[in-house]
């Protein structure tokens, strides 16, 4: 079967592109996305030759995700492939002109869905908010006009599972991303947490900074890529002006040396609001690490407290601080159970289950 994979952009590589990445090398697809970071990707692995840019977008909010929305609206691919993949959230307008097509979701577009109010808050100027409901209401009803053309939905988690029926009144199967389990190793615990994140502020990396601060004989290294965006540069220079002199931002890293940090680490630290699915745990759990997170969103289904690390259920410093000195005793305690756990979320496994979504297009 011939697969194109239709993704928002590749130029800044977070968890979802990771995902359409191992998509795009376990079903042998093509890629179609906006603007794309060779160097990046060849960094991590993976090659470039499948795939294509349909035009390259703007760096700032709103015009990326606009002028990404209609790129792939107006793409037609005249029936070349015998079946299509939406994997990014501002790719689903290519439903007009591509048939049969899953949309794997990692998430409805947060900032129109469940992040709306958040993200008006925190990231629009007030003067600037009557526009920002413009935008939402509009892109609201394209959203919900596309998805019609949509044969069938996927989502990386049971938590965006009830957001797709939520927001979209559209059923989803749910298929776990993938993590290549057997890059990752386990080492004997170094001197440092670690977190992988991308800078945006639902991730919430201010209480990551703040617990620090109050743990001076520990050291956090963050690893944290970001846009070169507005909003993306606002909150970079914001949690630089925050952070204390034993905590480390790292800007990217490519993947051999993000699974040494990850091997030598004590553990992994996640703040994230209300996470999608969270595949920087998993990997964390591959490399034999404990995680702590919030007690919510995607941490639910893949970590078992007190077994796989600490899920907390009021995220506040002081407790994030606790748990933190917790873990820290003997973070090796943990390691069986995590790698144990991590084999469960394996690409074998991801794809398999990808592959049977993908026979019901049929």
């Amino acid at each position: 079967m011939k697969i194109a994979i239709f993704h928002n952009f590749l130029d800044n590589i977070g968890g979802a592109e990771k995902l359409v990445l191992i998509l795009a090398r376990e079903l042998k697809a093509d890629i179609y996305t906006t603007n794309i970071d060779e160097q990046k990707i060849h960094k991590m692995g993976f090659t470039t030759k499948n795939i294509f840019s349909i035009g390259k977008v703007s760096s700032n909010a709103p015009f990326r995700q606009q002028i990404t929305l209609w790129r792939f609206r107006f793409l037609n691919l005249k029936k070349k492939y015998d079946a299509y993949i939406i994997a990014g959230d501002w790719a689903f307008s290519a439903a007009v002109h591509h048939q049969p097509i899953l949309w794997y979701v990692h998430s409805p577009a947060r900032e129109l869905w469940d992040l709306y109010a958040y993200t008006r808050e925190n990231g629009v100027p007030r003067g600037f908010r009557f526009l920002y409901d413009i935008w939402v209401n509009y892109n609201r009803y394209l959203t919900k006009k596309y998805v019609q053309r949509v044969h069938w939905f996927a989502t990386n988690s049971l938590n965006t599972q009830k957001r797709v029926k939520k927001y979209l009144g559209k059923t989803a199967t749910v298929v776990y991303p993938p993590v290549d389990t057997i890059q990752f190793k386990h080492a004997k615990s170094g001197k440092y947490w670690l977190s992988v994140n991308r800078l945006i502020t639902h991730k919430r990396i201010e209480m990551q900074l703040a617990a620090f601060s109050q743990l001076p004989d520990k050291k956090l290294i963050i690893v944290g890529s970001y846009e070169q965006s507005r909003h993306f540069l606002r909150y970079k220079k914001y949690i630089d002006a925050l952070k204390p002199p034993n905590v480390e931002i790292l800007n990217w890293v490519d993947e051999p040396q993000l699974r040494k940090l990850y091997a030598h680490s004590r553990g992994c630290i996640n703040t994230s609001l209300d996470e999608d699915f969270g595949m920087t745990a998993i990997e964390a759990l591959a490399a034999g690490k404990p995680v702590i997170a919030p007690n919510e969103g995607g941490y639910k289904e893949s970590l078992v407290s007190g077994k796989h690390g600490l899920l907390i259920a009021d995220l506040t410093v002081p407790n994030l601080v606790t748990a933190i000195e917790k873990i820290d005793k003997d973070p090796e305690r943990y390691a069986a159970a995590c790698l144990k756990r991590a084999q469960e979320f394996d690409t074998g496994i991801f794809t398999k289950n990808i592959k049977t979504v993908l026979a019901k297009l049929h």
